[in-house]
């Protein structure tokens, strides 16, 4: 990918529904970005209050949970080189009951003001998660509204999509991205969200039987236009 000069700057909007989803799910991709240049803002529709995991030993409880997973993501970002986060406030669970209009009127106005050239979100159907398709299909919706030309793509869940018929999508409708060069940081990015990932022993084990588990690859789904062909690149 040409990294073009300031004034044209790539720009990349990340719309996800709780802290973690950006490492866990597409943090190679992310870090990958980053590191040629790609301006990225992070949005985290919650706060990601209600999550079952309190650290291992439990030292987190539902009062300091929201304080701690921001604290969390921060660092993710740093990790990542994501250089900008914002919260919507939803409360975490609630995504699908959070007014509807408003929701995609907020997105569609980040839209607008940043002008992405790259929409990442959820699946509205594949999202594995009641939040995580809610926020998908309000991006989707923002993004059908929003004026600037750009690209939308769903992030997908390990290798599901190197068989996409399954889903039904075609081979010319997936963008697979080559992460091998940016495991360490989705690695860093893995263990700043400390209280999520302590019980995975795997995730503490020495760094280099941990990259090993990794997969080399990331898949995105093209919404909006078929890639054609076979495509490693999101811009």
């Amino acid at each position: 990918m040409k990294i073009r000069d300031d004034k044209s700057k790539r720009k990349l909007l990340a719309v996800f529904a709780h802290p973690d989803d950006e490492s866990f799910i597409c943090g190679g991709t992310l870090a990958k970005y980053a590191a040629m240049g790609v301006e990225i803002t992070l949005v985290s529709a919650t706060r990601g209050e209600m999550g079952r995991r309190m650290g291992n030993p439990p030292y987190v409880n539902r009062e300091t949970m929201p304080a701690i997973r921001e604290q969390e993501l921060n660092k993710a970002c740093e990790a990542l080189g994501i250089e900008r986060l914002i919260f919507f406030d939803i409360r975490d669970k609630m995504v699908e009951f959070y007014d509807y209009e408003l929701l995609v009127n907020r997105i569609a106005a980040l839209m607008e003001e940043i002008r992405p050239d790259v929409v990442l979100t959820f699946h509205e159907v594949f999202g594995g998660h009641p939040d995580h398709c809610a926020i998908g299909k309000a991006t989707t919706d923002a993004f059908r509204r929003a004026s600037q030309p750009s690209s939308l793509y769903y992030i997908s869940f390990g290798d599901a999509m190197e068989a996409p018929e399954s889903f039904g999508y075609a081979k010319k409708d997936i963008v697979k991205i080559d992460i091998r060069h940016h495991l360490e940081a989705k690695l860093a990015a893995f263990r700043a969200h400390r209280c999520q990932t302590e019980m995975d022993k795997w995730v503490w084990e020495p760094d280099r039987k941990v990259l090993a588990r990794f997969g080399q690859a990331e898949y995105f789904i093209a919404a909006n236009t078929p890639v054609g062909g076979t495509k490693d690149d999101l811009f």
